[in-house]
């Protein structure tokens, strides 16, 4: 996570997103006044349960935060995927109000740090107003950010000036970068999910501020809001596509002679194609990107959007899976004009903090087996060498054609049995019995099939021995460790995938 951004939401994370539905019609309403607007403005209480990815088998520690959220529908509340990530229980109160009112998750997006809501009876928040959305407010124009933060428990205000539009990290999920505006108002905990306001309309919802510097704070801007509730227009969330790419910026004048770059101060450099990414066997790393549809990048990597100079990536950020973009590149002096089609690129996901998810395991024999990700490499930290390059490259070299998931062995349970296997906690299992392992679920096949040799064998990476196991030992081994150890359950390989 980037450590420099602060959540602003509650202290604690996470829910899942269930009974997906599509958004209300939004009846059509005057406009508000500051008193409408107030009582629109909800304070969000969450109890959280978070997993424990050192101890899979357990439920997990409990905690509690606070956040802030706002009507934009019938019985529809707008808030931060942070502030009711990883929810045990919500809890919606509205201004003026002492009741709380039990709330559930109708979407929810990790990868741009927002969530709609609604409560379980409605009836107390029939005639409030519905917020509308503006647009995106010019720099040096004033806000208001309006919310719960910590200090009271009544209603906050605050103005401040809009000093920067920009491509930032969002710290949510620690991966995704999406367009931001900064404003000099301070974006304390409890602001999160708050609306910013600017004449009467929502143009931002607060969600981040700056540690290191007073009265910086960040709020996500309608374009990605409105992408959002679009996207879950058909009742789910497909998420962000991505073009593959990384590009390197040309300021260099012997860089941009040598690719052949006109100096019209236009071109970006191609410095990487993700593997089966959507410019996959299209782009080649050394190309010069000239255009994407239509819009001509500078040196930098940017491109003007709505008066405003933002990364070129804000073009795809607006696009949705299946969509197409235009791409013009310089390839060894030579022009070229191609369409490709954008797909999402879940292998990435390994670097993203998960949410709302019970950590998947496998327990055989006193070893513990998990798939390797983000929330388990900040479990562990990892000190193999191998285990952190596969981990870093695991996207750049194309590891996940062959391992869907890195399964790791994590754990060795102290017992008879396992008291000669020593220096293979935190290695990759490359096979067992002689096969390779593609994933989690194929590790717990090859470990429980019904047909086993005399000794199973386990061949982890970077390590000449094996891993030898009795097959006869493994039922009164399972039995007796688990019962020491309080582990009630074998294995958890993940819910059911529904049919496509």
């Amino acid at each position: 996570m980037n450590r420099r951004l602060l959540l602003a939401g509650s202290l604690t994370l996470l829910a899942s997103s269930t009974l997906a539905q599509e958004p209300k019609t939004e009846p059509v309403q005057p406009a508000a006044d500051a008193g409408d607007i107030y009582r629109s403005v909800v304070r969000i209480e969450v109890a959280t349960q978070v997993a424990d990815y050192r101890t899979p088998w357990n439920t997990g520690r409990f905690g509690g935060g606070t956040g802030s959220g706002f009507m934009i529908g019938p019985n529809r509340f707008l808030t931060n995927a942070h502030v009711v990530s990883n929810a045990h229980r919500i809890l919606i109160t509205k201004r003026g109000s002492a009741q709380k009112h039990p709330a559930r998750v109708l979407h929810i997006a990790h990868d741009c740090d927002l969530a709609l809501l609604e409560v379980e009876d409605e009836s107390s928040f029939e005639g409030l107003h519905y917020l509308q959305f503006g647009g995106v407010p010019a720099l040096e124009s004033q806000v208001r950010a309006i919310g719960y933060p910590v200090g009271g428990d009544r209603i906050s205000v605050t103005r401040g000036v809009v000093s920067r539009i920009d491509f930032r990290p969002y710290s949510h999920s620690r991966v995704d970068s999406h367009l931001v505006v900064q404003i000099d108002a301070a974006i304390n905990p409890g602001n999160s999910g708050g609306p910013v306001l600017q004449d009467g309309k929502v143009v931002g919802v607060a969600f981040q501020g700056l540690r290191q510097a007073d009265n910086t704070g960040y709020m996500i801007p309608t374009p990605v809001i409105k992408r959002f509730l679009k996207d879950i227009g058909d009742g789910k969330y497909d998420k962000y596509v991505d073009l593959g790419i990384s590009e390197f910026p040309l300021f260099n004048p012997a860089m941009r002679k040598a690719l052949n770059v006109p100096e019209n101060g236009l071109g970006v450099m191609v410095a990487s194609v993700l593997p089966t990414g959507p410019c996959d066997g299209v782009m080649e790393p050394g190309d010069v990107l000239l255009s994407i549809d239509g819009n001509p990048i500078d040196n930098a990597g940017n491109i003007e959007v709505d008066g405003e100079k933002v990364v070129l990536h804000e073009v795809v950020e607006r696009k949705f899976a299946g969509d197409e973009v235009r791409l013009e590149f310089l390839r060894k002096g030579a022009r070229k004009d191609v369409t490709i089609t954008l797909k999402a690129f879940p292998h990435s996901r390994i670097y993203a903090v998960r949410y709302g998810e019970r950590p998947r395991f496998v327990f055989f024999a006193g070893l513990v087996f998990q798939p390797l990700d983000f929330n388990l490499y900040s479990a562990y930290g990892f000190d193999s060498p191998r285990v952190r390059k596969i981990f870093q490259t695991y996207v750049r070299d194309a590891l996940f054609k062959d391992r869907e998931d890195v399964v790791v062995l994590t754990r060795v349970e102290s017992d008879r049995l396992t008291s000669f296997i020593t220096g293979f906690n935190g290695t990759v299992v490359d096979e067992i019995n002689g096969i390779k392992v593609k994933n989690l679920r194929h590790a717990h096949e090859l470990l429980y099939a019904g047909d086993q040799p005399e000794f199973i064998t386990i061949k982890c990476n970077g390590v000449a021995r094996l891993i030898v196991i009795p097959s006869a030992e493994v039922k009164s081994a399972n039995k007796r460790i688990m019962q020491q150890n309080g582990i009630f359950r074998s294995h958890y390989l993940g819910d059911p995938q529904p049919a496509s």
